[in-house]
Order: C-alpha cells, then structure tokens, then sequence
C-alpha cells in the first residue's frame, strides 16, 4: 500500500467527511493518552484497542459501500443504462 502524505487540515477535513470514523480515532486517543478510561492493565488497553479498531473497520467498510452504491447509481443515471418506469415487455 503507497504511503500517502496528507496535510492536518486535509485529515481534519476528511474525518469531519465521515464522524462515525473520527469517533473511534476520538476512542483510540482516550485509551492510548489513559483519559479516565478506567483501563489499568495492558490486557484491558489492549482488549479495548483492538475492540476500537475492530468497529473502525467495519464502519470504514460501510462508508466504502455506500460511497461504491452511490457511484454506481450515478454512473448508471449518467449512462442512462436504467430504465426506472414503464411497462415490462
């Protein structure tokens, strides 16, 4: 995977793009700097870690989807290679 270099203001930009994203990152942060998590062992920090990523995953993968849907509908309205009416013969 190419290493991609983005500005802060290009990172701020895109997690204000996608919230469900920024607020793992927000979780992460609060384990990693101990922000009243509670966590006192490195197994819970870890547990939580990967628990947080985990989610992060399955949320970046449903943005992926919907961004892939919502092309797809416009490539095809572009197109015109779908018909939303009329009768079928």
């Amino acid at each position: 995977m190419a290493s991609q270099q983005l500005s802060d203001e290009e990172i701020t930009s895109k997690l204000h793009a996608h919230p469900q994203i920024r607020e793992r990152i927000i979780s992460i942060l609060s384990v990693v700097e101990a922000d009243g998590s509670g966590l006192r062992r490195a197994d819970d920090a870890e547990e939580r870690l990967v628990e947080e990523v985990r989610r992060m995953g399955q949320e970046a993968m449903q943005a992926w989807a919907l961004s892939q849907i919502e092309q797809t509908e416009q490539e095809v309205r572009r197109t015109g290679r779908a018909h939303r009416e009329g009768k079928k013969n």
